[in-house]
C-alpha cells in the first residue's frame, strides 16, 4: 500500500532514484514523431543520442511524400527510422509495396512498426498487422527489423467483449513468425502511467511463450490536463486511474507531468527480474519532441538525483 500511495502521490519524498538502473533502462530509448512536429526541429543531431531510432508515426491524412521525405532526413542524419505501416489505411498489396520501395530506395529505410492504425473502418484488403507480415513484402524487400503494437491494459477496439483474447492470438502469431525467419522483431506497447499493469502484462505473456523482447511506451513530460485528454482518446485502461487521481489534487494538478515514478518502479522491478522481456523505453513525446528528448538526456546523465 506504501508504493501505492507513494506512485498516486507522483513522489518518492526523501528518497534517492537507483541511478544506475534507472539509466540501464532509459539507455537506448527510442521516440515518436509525425511530419509535421518533425519540421519544427532544425537539428535533431543536437538533441538526440547519435544512433536513437526514430519512429514516425503515420496519421491519417498524411501523404507517403511527407513520411518518406521526413524518414530520408533522419536517415541522412544517421539515425535508425522505423515508419508506422498502419494496416487499415493500405488500401491494397500494390499499395503496400509502393511504400515499401519508397521507403527503402528513397531513405535507406529497413525497418517497419506494423500496427492495426486506429481508425474503425479499413481503408481496404487490411484489417491487422498479421496481414501485412503474411503478404511477404517486406521480407522480400529486405526489411531486417519489424515491430509490432502491444496493449498491456487491452484494446477495446479489438476486444470489444474487454478481454484480451484476440490481442493475445495475435502476439501468439507474430511470436511464430519471429521463430520461423529471421526477423528481428520486438513489441512497442501504448503509453501506461503505472508500472504494475505493464509488469503484469509481461510476466503473463512470457508464460504464455511470448519471448519478443518489450519496448515500453511512456509518455514525455506535459501539461497533466493534455495527458489526460490523450490517454481517453487513445483507450489507456487502469493506469489511467493514476492521472485522475493526481488531477484532484491541487497541488499536482498546476506541475507538469513527469514519468519518473513509473520509470524508477520499472527499473526497480527489472533489476529484480533481469530474465523479463522489458528491454527498453519508447518515448511518445506529447509534450512536444524537444521535452521529451530533453527529459530522457537528462536520465542518462551521471549525478545523482531526487524526486522532487
Amino acid at each position: 500500500m506504501v508504493a501505492l500511495f507513494d506512485l498516486l502521490k507522483g513522489r518518492r519524498e526523501g528518497k534517492s532514484l537507483d541511478t544506475a538502473g534507472l539509466k540501464a533502462l532509459v539507455s537506448g530509448y527510442s521516440i515518436e514523431v509525425m511530419p509535421r512536429t518533425a519540421a519544427k526541429i532544425d537539428d535533431f543531431r543536437a538533441l538526440l543520442p547519435a544512433g536513437t531510432r526514430v519512429y514516425i508515426a503515420h496519421i491519417e491524412g498524411t501523404p507517403i511524400d511527407d513520411m518518406v521525405a521526413t524518414a530520408r532526413r533522419f536517415r541522412q542524419h544517421g539515425f535508425p527510422v522505423m515508419p508506422h505501416f498502419p494496416s487499415r489505411l493500405i488500401p491494397d498489396a500494390a499499395t503496400l509495396e509502393e511504400w515499401i520501395t519508397r521507403y527503402k530506395n528513397e531513405a535507406g529505410v529497413e525497418e517497419a512498426l506494423l500496427l492495426g492504425g486506429g481508425v474503425a473502418t479499413p481503408a481496404g484488403d487490411f484489417d491487422s498487422s498479421i496481414e501485412l507480415i503474411e503478404t511477404g513484402l517486406f521480407d522480400r524487400h529486405g526489411f531486417r527489423r519489424l515491430h509490432v503494437a502491444g496493449h498491456p491494459e487491452g484494446n477495446r477496439a479489438i476486444d470489444r467483449d474487454g478481454s484480451s483474447r484476440i490481442v493475445d492470438k495475435a502476439l501468439a502469431l507474430k511470436q511464430d513468425y519471429c521463430e520461423r525467419t529471421d526477423a528481428d522483431m520486438a513489441i512497442v506497447t501504448q503509453f501506461a502511467f503505472a508500472a504494475q499493469p505493464v509488469i503484469a502484462w509481461a510476466e503473463r505473456i512470457a508464460a504464455a511463450g511470448i519471448t519478443l523482447p518489450i519496448h515500453v511506451g511512456i509518455a514525455g513530460p506535459t501539461k497533466l490536463q493534455t495527458l489526460i485528454r490523450f490517454a481517453i482518446a487513445c483507450g489507456v485502461g487502469p493506469s489511467l486511474a493514476v492521472l485522475q487521481r493526481r488531477a484532484l489534487d491541487l497541488g499536482q494538478l498546476l506541475t507538469p507531468y513527469e514519468p519518473t515514478e513509473v520509470l524508477a518502479e520499472m527499473a526497480d522491478y527489472r533489476a529484480a527480474n533481469p530474465q523479463s522481456r522489458i528491454a527498453q523505453v519508447h518515448v511518445f513525446p506529447l509534450g512536444g519532441i524537444r521535452a521529451g528528448a530533453d527529459w530522457m538526456n537528462e536520465r542518462l546523465k551521471d549525478e545523482a538525483r531526487a524526486v522532487r
